[in-house]
């Protein structure tokens, strides 16, 4: 579907958009058995444009935890490749992208950045003040997202990361200046089922895919790691992997219930002259510390870098 063109149709043919003279989307067609008005005004339904991974993950969530019903859910892609599962899990799909807005109060953006101002273009005539648009697109600031849709639009950025996908996220949002204290509680609310999810200036999401979105890598590397040094010394790979992915699991968790500072749970590890505290040696001396600050620092910059292209 070119950007900026209305959508003539589904697959099927039945459903069709048209733009009046002053560029504003009405319908002119409907799809059998989906009425317009056919649930309740206070029903949240939710949109995808993308049916990617991450905009999977995330409708998974909202599924799990009851957030909202799959009937609720409509997603949008260009072709059927991504969108078998969601018939699967009892959402909703279409071809069309405006059809997700007409059908749609919250509506998440989870397309590729480069080709997101081109669906802003295309899907702009159709956004309403009833909408609350949530851009996933690393590199779209806030600033874009405002100067490409209608005047007023209640717009938010938001971050996650990888794990939502088995929601075990953690994901930060900022708002635009349409966008109220209603909008923020209303999505962290929604996302708490995926994940932490947090409020911030729009400045720290940069710094959160240094932190988080990039992250998840670097802890992965360390769980290779930590499990070829078991294997070295003997112990069956899949052993070492499952007991590496515990091992990080019950540190995390240990943190977050605690609320401890990592320095301290890590000195109640340590004995005076034991193993751990040796083993912590090796790792000062390879500039452990040093060599994962540098690595927050170059992915943000980067992050940064993206932002202003």
């Amino acid at each position: 579907m070119g950007a900026g063109g209305a959508c003539r149709g589904r697959a099927n043919g039945l459903f069709l958009f048209v733009q009046d003279g002053g560029g504003r989307v009405s319908e002119k067609g409907a799809c059998p058995g989906r009425e317009r008005g056919g649930m309740e005004a206070a029903e949240l339904r939710v949109g995808f444009v993308g049916a990617g991974r991450m905009a999977g993950g995330l409708a998974r969530g909202l599924l799990r935890a009851g957030k909202v019903p799959a009937s609720s859910i409509l997603a949008s892609a260009p072709s059927d490749k991504n969108l078998d599962a969601w018939r699967e899990s009892g959402c909703r799909t279409t071809h069309c992208n405006l059809e997700v807005l007409q059908e749609s109060t919250l509506v998440f953006l989870a397309t590729k950045p480069h080709v997101l101002p081109g669906v802003l273009q295309e899907i702009r005539p159709a956004v309403g003040p009833h909408h609350i648009v949530v851009s996933l697109a690393a590199g779209v600031t806030l600033q874009t997202l405002q100067r490409l849709l209608p005047a007023g639009t209640k717009v938010l950025r938001l971050m996650p990361n990888l794990p939502c996908v088995v929601q075990a996220g953690a994901m930060v949002f900022a708002r635009g200046s349409g966008a109220g204290d209603g909008e923020a509680a209303l999505l962290k609310s929604l996302l708490s089922s995926c994940g932490l999810c947090e409020e911030v200036p729009e400045s720290y999401i940069n710094i959160h895919t240094g932190l988080s979105g990039s992250g998840v890598a670097y802890v992965y590397l360390f769980a290779e790691a930590l499990a070829e040094g078991a294997v070295k010394m003997g112990m069956p790979g899949g052993l070492a992997s499952r007991i590496a992915a515990q091992t990080l699991l019950g540190a995390a968790k240990m943190m977050l219930e605690t609320g401890e500072h990592p320095a301290k749970l890590r000195g109640d590890v340590c004995t005076p002259g034991g193993t751990t505290i040796h083993a912590l040696h090796q790792l000062e001396k390879g500039a452990l510390r040093a060599t994962v600050m540098n690595a927050v620092e170059a992915a943000t910059k980067r992050a940064c870098d993206v932002a202003e292209d």
